[in-house]
């Protein structure tokens, strides 16, 4: 795992001074500790932080290929490189390393961009073609490794693996995008359509953009997507032999690593499945890690230990306390744009107790998307059902009036909690997707904004991006496009992002089995009832593992890492939570310092739970005093 970085004058080549292309990897050095390297040509400069994980002693990098007309920088890992390797020498490439950077190399120069449907594995990288003057920027399917652009002032794209890289470049503006506030106001991150500042962007997962010198640069092309729109026929046993053996195939293809390799193990359903399967494969016992928690509600380590002892896995945890919050600033700084999901300090701490002992980690991440195991899937899927017998002209009126009236109990248990669903029923069911996604809904986002901020907007709704996601999905049903939309729009934006930046904070790689492409484009084949049955998700990969897991494993509430935000911000975090309505955030302009005062005393008043909108507020300040930004 690495950090890579880049100028690349397209139209007009110019000189690319060495020292600023160093200064941008060095900004990533948490990335990749054990080596660098820039390479400058006319027009064009690469950088490279390495962490060694294959060919530790070789593979150095700015790398050129074997005949010297191509050089990369890359990000990630290249699963099938051996197998890829084995095709290039026999169609008549030789190599001088044994890793998979050379290859990837070979097969562009075989291959141009149709080199990336034959690679499988997580990446972010960039090769200039010395002979033909041409950039390529590749991102991996589903965007486990980031890339971050910008196009500056002197005609000039920058490009790097975070935005810290971005940051180390003195042409670099740091005016913020109304828009990016917007979103992560709607959704506690900032997706991949947007970045908090104007005049950068992502490369968006499963696209590559080629650019020539001499020629404007163009924009990004898609290169792979997932499609729900056709189904695998066969029964459950059929369908579940197919389903662990690619199981088999993504675990044991992530497990080759000259490091020391292990696995995150929280108790839950996946990332115990992927445990089960390292040590099935393995004759080693599995190193794995896990973080509990001094109050018994959010602690799951006991589960942990069961699937440890079950397995003979050489088992770590660690009790972190729930008042942790001391953190904060250390998690503003690893993500660089705002970030909401509280989850990020429990897998902050996770990745640490791991890199104490291995370099690489398995995670059980992908499955909940892929095979649809979260709550808000499985309510979609029934409100689906109900939207299909009651026609929208009956629905708006009645579910409309009734979600309106329902008073908002979050303190209730959950059967008394009806208000969202109606709401949603009321809508369409992309909108009542969106609207379950949303962490701050439209108009309390409204409430809290200043007017001159609201105008800024110019109409800007940040659900409108997931409702036409999801209408334009290529699926059959309301479940295939919310799933559609997980795997493309919140995975990349949350879920990976949490992941990368957190493992990458220590020098960990982190690797998701459960995303092997193969396993996810046979889920999205999978009937919608082997994904969900009654009341439950991820119907056939739970029978699957039923072999290996069980029953309470399988079976029991999922929990997650929960970090107690709302009982920080009423507690140690309260004068914080006041001190928003005063503080760096209130003198942006942006929001309405009066409404965020209102709403922090209702909520360490105990009156409601704004815990999650205060929050995404304190990130956002954190985030923004730390970029330097000016509106």
């Amino acid at each position: 795992m690495c950090g890579i970085a880049g100028i690349f004058h397209a139209e007009t080549p110019k000189p690319v001074d060495p020292a600023r292309i160093a200064r941008m990897t060095d900004a990533l050095a948490h990335r990749g500790p054990d080596g660098s390297g820039v390479w400058t040509n006319q027009g064009v400069g690469l950088g490279h932080r390495r962490l060694s994980i294959i060919d530790i002693a070789g593979s150095p990098q700015p790398m050129h290929s074997a005949d010297g007309r191509a050089v990369i920088v890359f990000n990630g890992e290249i699963y099938n490189f051996r197998e890829l390797r084995r095709e290039l020498e026999q169609a008549g490439f030789t190599f001088r390393t044994s890793g998979d950077t050379e290859v990837i190399l070979a097969a562009w120069q075989k291959w141009g961009p149709d080199c990336l449907s034959r690679l499988d594995g997580m990446f972010a990288f960039a090769i200039f073609d010395i002979a033909t003057r041409r950039l390529f920027l590749a991102r991996d399917r589903f965007g486990v490794k980031p890339l971050f652009l910008a196009h500056l002032s002197d005609g000039s794209i920058a490009f790097a693996s975070e935005l810290k890289g971005l940051l180390a470049h003195p042409l670099l503006r740091r005016r913020v995008n109304p828009q990016a506030i917007e979103a992560y106001m709607a959704w506690g991150y900032v997706p991949d359509t947007h970045s908090i500042l104007a005049g950068v962007e992502k490369l968006p997962a499963g696209h590559f953009w080629l650019m020539e010198q001499g020629r404007a640069p163009g924009r990004p092309q898609r290169w792979w997507d997932i499609s729900f729109a056709e189904r695998e026929r066969g029964s459950e046993a059929d369908l579940s032999a197919q389903l662990v053996h690619l199981l088999r195939e993504g675990v044991r293809s992530r497990m080759v690593a000259d490091v020391p390799l292990g696995a995150f193990l929280s108790g839950g359903v996946d990332s115990s499945g992927v445990v089960a399967l390292m040590a099935e494969a393995s004759h080693k016992p599995v190193q794995t890690c896990s973080i509990g928690f001094d109050v018994a509600a959010y602690d799951e380590t006991s589960y942990a230990r069961q699937v440890a002892a079950k397995f003979g896995a050489d088992h770590q945890e660690r009790i972190v306390a729930t008042d942790d919050f001391a953190a904060i600033d250390a998690l503003a700084a690893m993500f660089d744009e705002p970030f909401a999901d509280a989850s990020a300090l429990p897998t902050w701490r996770v990745c640490q107790l791991a890199r104490e002992r291995v370099t690489v980690a398995l995670s059980g991440d992908g499955a909940d998307e892929a095979f649809a195991g979260y709550r808000r899937q499985v309510f979609h899927h029934h409100e689906e059902r109900a939207r299909g017998i009651l026609p929208a002209g009956l629905r708006a009126p009645l579910f409309g009036a009734l979600g309106r009236a329902w008073p908002k109990a979050d303190w209730a248990p959950r059967p008394l909690r009806a208000k969202a669903t109606l709401l949603a029923l009321a809508e369409s069911g992309e909108e009542g997707y969106a609207r379950g996604l949303s962490v701050t809904l439209p108009d309390a986002r409204r409430a809290l904004y200043a007017e001159s901020f609201a105008a800024s907007l110019d109409g800007f709704r940040a659900e409108n991006e997931l409702i036409a996601l999801m209408r334009s999905a290529p699926g059959r049903s309301g479940l295939d496009r919310a799933q559609y939309a997980d795997l493309t729009f919140w995975m990349p934006g949350d879920i990976l992002t949490k992941v990368d930046r957190t493992s990458m904070a220590v020098s960990l790689e982190a690797r998701e089995p459960l995303l092997d492409h193969r396993l996810v484009e046979f889920a999205a084949r999978l009937p919608e009832g082997m994904r969900v049955q009654g009341g439950i998700g991820k119907y056939l990969l739970k029978k699957t593992l039923e072999r290996y897991l069980p029953h309470d494993i399988l079976y029991r509430p999922k929990q997650g890492f929960v970090t107690p935000i709302a009982e920080w911000l009423r507690g140690p975090l309260a004068d914080a939570s006041r001190g928003i309505a005063s503080g760096s955030l209130a003198q942006t302009g942006f929001f309405d310092a009066k409404a965020i005062a209102a709403m922090a005393e209702a909520h360490i008043g105990g009156r409601a739970d704004h815990s999650r909108t205060l929050w995404q507020l304190l990130m956002l300040e954190k985030s923004l005093g730390r970029l330097g930004v000016s509106a």
